[in-house]
C-alpha cells in the first residue's frame, strides 16, 4: 500500500550542536514487507542521557555503544537521538494494523520500522504511560543483574526517574527493609506515594544487601559504598557521559570485599542472558506498567512543535524526577 501524500515526510528533532536543537522535515520512505508506518502519540524525554546528548558530552570511545536502534547521525551533533516513542501503526503487516506499540525510536511525527522493532503496548496499559517503558525495562535489567532474596536490606540511591521507577519495582519484592535515598527532601513524596522509606543520605541505614546507585555523582557512589554491607554489592545504574567520576576504593573497601557491579541495558544481565532476548525484556517491561503507581513519574505534557525550546529549559534546570512526556496530538482548535 502506497504511503498517502500527506504522510510521505516526516518531522524529526535533531541535536544541531551542543546546547542547540531544531525540527527538521524528512521524506518517509514506503513501507516495505515485514515494515510497518507508525504515527507517534507520545515521546518521553530521559533527562540524563539524553541531556548528555543535548550537550554534546558523549565520550568518543562510547560512542558507538550508545548509538540509539534508529539513530541518525554521529555525536555530537548532528544526531537525531531518543528511544522513548509510543505510536499507532497505521501501514503494515494486517496484525498490526491499528496497534498501539512502544518503539526505540528517536522524537519524530511518523517513522517506517521493521516490526521487529515494535513492542506492542497491552491493553492495560495507557499509550502516554507506555513512554516509560526504557525507563522499567532499565530498571527491571538491574533486578536481574542483582537478584533481590526474600527480606533482603535494599537501598536506592538518587530518587531521580530512574530511581524512582526501580523503587517503584521492588516494592513487589518481599524485602526486609527498602529505603529510597536522596539529598532532596521533596523525593520524600515519591517515596511516601509508593510506600518506601524515605532519607537523607547523612541518615540513611547502612548494612545493606544490595545498594542501587542511581544519582550520577561521586557522593551519591561514596555514600552507596558506606551503606553496603560487608561483600555487599552495589549495582551502578549511573551514566556520566565524559564527566570525572571519584571512586574511592581506599578505606574499608578491600577488607570488606564490597563488589560494584555495572547495569548497562545494551545487552541483558548475565543473569538471564541466555534465557531471555532482549525483545522478551521489552514486552516483560511495558507489561510492568499497568501498574497506575507509574505515573508519578509523568511530567505535563508539552507539544512535539515545542520540542526545541522544551529541551533547551530541562537543560537550564536540570534534575526532575519526571519522564517528560511529549505530545504529538494535533491542538484543539480555541472556542
Amino acid at each position: 500500500m502506497t504511503i498517502p501524500e500527506h504522510r510521505r515526510h516526516a518531522t524529526a528533532y535533531w541535536t544541531v550542536r551542543p546546547g542547540r536543537g531544531e525540527l527538521r522535515t524528512e521524506d518517509l520512505p514506503e513501507p516495505q514487507d515485514g515494515e510497518a508506518l507508525v504515527r507517534a502519540l507520545y515521546s518521553g524525554i530521559s533527562r540524563g542521557t539524553e541531556l548528555l546528548v543535548h550537550h554534546g558530552q558523549v565520550p568518543d570511545s562510547v560512542a558507538d555503544t550508545m548509538r540509539a536502534p534508529h539513530q541518525d547521525g554521529d555525536f555530537p551533533a548532528p544526531v537525531k537521538y531518543g528511544y522513548l516513542s509510543v505510536g499507532v501503526v497505521e501501514q503494515g503487516p494486517d496484525d498490526w494494523k491499528g496497534r498501539t506499540v512502544f518503539c526505540l525510536h528517536p522524537h519524530q511525527d511518523h517513522y517506517v520500522v521493521p516490526v521487529g522493532g515494535l513492542t506492542r503496548v497491552p491493553d492495560g496499559v495507557p499509550p502516554r504511560r507506555a513512554v516509560l517503558t526504557g525507563m522499567v525495562e532499565t530498571a527491571l535489567n538491574a533486578l536481574w543483574e542483582a537478584g533481590p532474596r526474600l527480606g533482603d536490606r535494599v537501598a536506592v540511591v538518587g530518587g531521580g526517574l530512574l530511581g524512582g521507577t526501580l523503587a517503584t519495582l521492588l516494592t513487589k519484592f518481599p524485602l526486609g527493609r527498602l529505603e529510597l535515598v536522596d539529598v532532596d527532601p521533596a523525593k520524600k513524596r515519591i517515596a511516601t506515594a509508593l510506600g518506601v522509606d524515605f532519607a537523607h543520605p547523612n541518615d540513611a541505614q547502612p548494612d545493606c544487601d544490595i545498594v542501587f546507585h542511581c544519582s550520577a555523582t561521586s557522593d551519591g557512589l561514596q555514600r552507596s559504598l558506606q551503606l553496603a554491607g560487608d561483600e555487599a554489592e552495589i549495582i551502578e545504574l549511573s551514566w556520566y557521559g565524559d564527566n570525572p567520576v571519584h571512586v574511592p576504593l581506599g578505606e574499608d573497601f578491600h577488607a570488606r570485599r564490597l563488589s560494584i557491579i555495572a547495569s548497562q541495558v545494551a545487552v541483558v544481565a548475565k543473569a538471564r542472558r541466555h534465557r531471555r532476548s532482549t525483545q522478551e525484556r521489552l514486552e516483560t517491561a511495558v507489561g510492568l506498567l499497568e501498574d497506575p503507581a507509574f505515573d508519578l513519574f509523568l511530567s505535563q505534557d508539552t507539544s512535539f512543535a515545542e520540542l526545541p525550546q522544551t529541551m533547551e529549559k530541562l537543560a537550564e534546570d536540570g534534575g526532575g524526577s519526571a519522564c517528560h512526556v511529549v505530545s504529538y496530538r494535533a491542538p484543539q482548535p480555541e472556542e
